[in-house]
């Protein structure tokens, strides 16, 4: 008799135990479960909520694997250690050493995500006495993609908890939440730890240590890892090509530097009809329009260089897509299918205003010029009523059309 036996006639003799749901969620895991059925329809299909989700990791793993070499490679590049940035193609940036500093830094988040998020999970199924699911897989892996690399695990695990409670299981949780959870997370780690989470050395390994040991009168030289979208706030220069923004060799949060690599898994996501083209395509086309709008506000001598949205307004439209977060956020978190708009109609204009309204809080939030955030948590609480207007626009048509044929 096979272990998966064991286990099964295991579970069949512990069925009424408090604790099952939780054996169940790590049998599953391991083993498809045992239950056949043996009368009624049939329908053969090779997706399920648990494929879902590892087809997502899948997809996020490059950009996982990008962020640990490029976590060490701006760690190297700022304190001076590699002479020259050669680029994405270069021998400085492909190196054992970048990866290990990554690893070092990143692997740890996942382990903390995973570990705390789970953990919960398991309490909820056991004190609720209902099954596990497979939703957290994929916003276990999203959370240490969307934080800083030297964010303090205890806040990330503290995060989790809030995140997990009370974005997910106070709704009831898997495909009941409003929230995307893993924003939800980043959300609670910007308002609860905002110097944590923004300010321009909090994206580089080892910045703040090192500012701290040259305040101290240390004679080390000073680093600076500010990201673009920072530099722009603040009507600075940026010091970066655009095909550096476009392979993600600049400082940002660990999987979110990348377009090229978002790219690619938005295009596998659409392939394998989990992820909606409508919402990101419309998502890219809020941004461009919201972009344009701002250029012709400075073409027009209305914002002039002295004021303090300059920066980001007068930046080119198309350039909104290759920094941040937004092309992460549109591709992985904004196509939620939990949280995002449901109806066809209704993911057109959910995307659009979520590319809209990105933009519109980049500018006009300095303090925080990412606001791919926030717009997505926005338009998760309105997606519902767009939702129930786009149906009823069709309920008033259809009616209409009654009335027609029978008049």
């Amino acid at each position: 008799m096979g272990l998966k036996q064991n286990l099964h006639n295991f579970k069949e003799k512990n069925k009424d135990k408090k604790w099952l749901p939780g054996f169940n969620a790590l049998f599953t895991f391991l083993y498809m479960p045992n239950e056949t059925t043996h009368n009624g329809t049939h329908i053969k299909a090779a997706d399920d909520l648990k494929r879902t989700m590892n087809t997502v990791i899948m997809a996020l793993v490059p950009c996982l694997i990008f962020g640990m070499f490029n976590a060490g490679y701006q760690h190297h590049l700022a304190q001076g250690l590699i002479e020259s940035a050669d680029g994405f193609f270069g021998t400085s940036f492909w190196t054992w050493d970048n990866f290990v500093i990554g690893l070092w830094k990143v692997l740890p988040l996942v382990i903390v995500s995973y570990g705390v998020g789970l953990a919960v999970e398991f309490i909820f199924a056991i004190i609720k006495g209902h099954e596990v699911e497979e939703g957290y897989l994929v916003t276990g892996m999203l959370v240490p993609l969307i934080v800083p690399v030297d964010i303090p695990l205890w806040m990330l695990a503290v995060a989790v908890v809030f995140g997990v409670v009370i974005g997910k299981e106070v709704f009831g949780g898997t495909g009941m939440n409003i929230l995307n959870p893993a924003l939800t997370i980043r959300a609670f780690l910007f308002f609860a730890y905002p110097t944590w989470m923004s300010g321009d050395k909090v994206w580089v390994h080892g910045a703040v240590e090192r500012d701290q040991a040259i305040a101290a009168g240390q004679s080390l030289d000073a680093i600076s890892g500010e990201t673009i979208l920072g530099s722009l706030a603040q009507n600075k220069a940026v010091g970066y090509e655009v095909m550096d923004m476009f392979y993600g060799i600049i400082p940002g949060s660990v999987g979110e530097t990348s377009t090229l690599l978002i790219l690619l898994g938005g295009l596998f996501l659409i392939f394998t009809k989990i992820g909606s083209w409508r919402i990101m395509l419309s998502s890219v086309i809020g941004a461009l329009v919201m972009g344009l709008i701002f250029n012709g506000v400075v073409s027009s001598g209305w914002i002039t260089e002295s004021s303090k949205f300059y920066g980001l307004m007068n930046t080119e439209f198309w350039h909104h897509l290759l920094i941040g977060g937004f092309a992460f956020g549109t591709v992985f978190m904004a196509t939620d299918p939990v949280t995002a708009s449901q109806t066809t109609k209704g993911k057109w204009i959910y995307g659009f205003l979520v590319g809209f309204i990105s933009i519109m809080i980049r500018v006009f939030n300095p303090a925080y010029p990412e606001g791919v955030m926030l717009a997505i948590l926005l338009m998760n609480v309105f997606a519902p009523t767009i939702d129930h207007y786009v149906v009823q626009g069709n309920v008033k048509k259809r009616m209409k059309r009654v009335k027609v044929k029978t008049a």
